[in-house]
């Protein structure tokens, strides 16, 4: 299972927007949205992420549109595409800190 959380913050209204998405290849036949949220419910998404090891990717269009999709509904094929690239974020990022702990494990 791969997690994934969008988050935005406008600076001038200080609104937040997370969603949450899981995909599991054996299971499931696109990324289903888990979780999404507004301000307050937003950084609870976003803590609950942190606390878990769960990523989070910061992506202003990706909030916005998969905001609009309802909570355990799969994404549609027309967004794969963006949430593809998301999920190819992560795995550089993921990549990124596991070769800086193995560097600082080898020191």
């Amino acid at each position: 299972m791969v997690s994934v959380s969008a988050y935005n913050k406008d600076n001038k209204t200080q609104s937040q927007k997370a969603v949450a998405l899981k995909y599991n290849a054996q299971k499931d036949a696109a990324p289903i949205i888990v979780a999404s949220g507004y301000g307050h419910i937003a950084e609870q998404i976003i803590n609950i992420a942190d606390e878990s090891g769960v990523p989070v990717f910061r992506d202003t269009n990706a909030v916005s549109v998969l905001s609009m999709l309802d909570v355990g509904s799969p994404v549609p094929p027309e967004l794969y595409e963006l949430v593809a690239t998301l999920y190819l974020n992560l795995l550089e990022i993921s990549d990124e800190i596991k070769q800086k702990n193995m560097q600082s494990f080898s020191k």
